[in-house]
């Protein structure tokens, strides 16, 4: 189901990335580490195609046309990017996968200029593309992308407070989580608005989008704890994926789990082990079960919109694969 979605929003995200692409390729810098940032980061790391194509499938379920939703899905690209960028500074992330960041590869200063040039373009972008709209519609998407990106903020900000906090509650970690989730909200949201969607749909696309957000973001954080790098950073330098502090709850594995974290080195055999403490705790049962909560809950507000909407369904179901 994952590989099938992952295809699908490729397909239907490809055209605003290639079009994101181009116009960072075009612009004309002189100075080449910039350049090479740039160019690296747009070609080889954010291959972004989970926003531009949320924004065509909501813009679609409320039976509009999803091709006029790709200049703001280039803008959204950008603007994600940039985040991103910013992001993996504050964390201190070199690595991601099998790939060094803009920060591992080049700096800390170019990272941060480049997530700097990423957001002033992709605003620019946003508001090319809003001034094609009626202007009453235009500004109130200017203004929902503000506020999500506001949001993003205060979460990272609260995040960063909790570095190397082991003891943090996994409810008020969760509460971070669903403060990321803004983006993918503010992107079904300003597809549904596109799509000349009524406000009993534009409001249930919202919030889907924001539960969504919600359970991409678990499962990423169950994906981190089959990646060595990923998990060493982690702990050492963010708050610990959602999983683990759950499973903190169980005073036994937690003080098991910590020893293996504490490590100098942590390699594939002690995520290994981690994993088996960790996925069949009743507080790991909970919380997937939780997740199934949140996909049933939200299928049904979909459907009370009168409207099949098939793909957004599956897309909250693969969030579950596999865990």
């Amino acid at each position: 189901m994952i590989e099938k979605m992952k295809r699908l929003l490729e397909k239907r995200g490809r055209k605003a990335y290639e079009v994101a692409k181009e116009e960072i390729l075009s612009e004309e810098i002189e100075y080449k580490p910039i350049r090479d940032a740039l160019r690296y980061f747009i070609q080889e790391l954010w291959h972004n195609f989970q926003h531009p194509a949320l924004l065509s499938l909501a813009c679609e379920s409320v039976g509009g046309n999803p091709e006029n939703t790709t200049s703001i899905g280039v803008a959204l690209i950008l603007l994600t990017g940039a985040a991103d960028i910013h992001d993996d500074i504050i964390d201190q992330s070199e690595t991601k996968g099998s790939k060094p960041t803009i920060l591992g590869k080049f700096g800390r200063d170019i990272a941060l200029l480049v997530g700097d040039a990423l957001l002033l373009k992709g605003f620019t972008l946003l508001h090319k593309a809003c001034n094609d709209l009626q202007k009453k519609q235009g500004d109130q998407i200017i203004n929902l992308v503000k506020k999500a990106f506001f949001e993003i903020g205060v979460a990272e900000a609260k995040e960063a407070s909790f570095k190397g906090n082991w003891d943090l509650a996994p409810e008020e970690y969760l509460d971070i989580i669903k403060m990321k989730a803004a983006i993918a909200e503010v992107t079904a949201r300003i597809g549904a608005i596109l799509g000349g969607g009524n406000s009993k749909e534009i409001k249930a696309l919202a919030h889907y989008g924001r539960t969504l957000g919600v359970l991409m973001t678990i499962r990423d954080d169950f994906i981190d704890l089959f990646e060595p790098d990923e998990l060493r950073n982690r702990a050492k330098n963010e708050c610990l994926p959602l999983p683990i502090l759950y499973a903190f709850r169980n005073t036994v594995k937690k003080s098991k789990i910590v020893r293996l974290l504490r490590k100098d080195q942590i390699k594939e055999e002690e995520t290994e082990e981690i994993l088996h403490l960790i996925m069949d705790t009743k507080e790991i049962q909970e919380l997937k079960k939780e997740m199934k909560l949140l996909i049933g809950k939200e299928t049904k507000i979909l459907d009370n919109t009168g409207r099949s909407r098939s793909t957004l369904g599956l897309l909250l179901r693969s969030t579950l694969e596999d865990l």
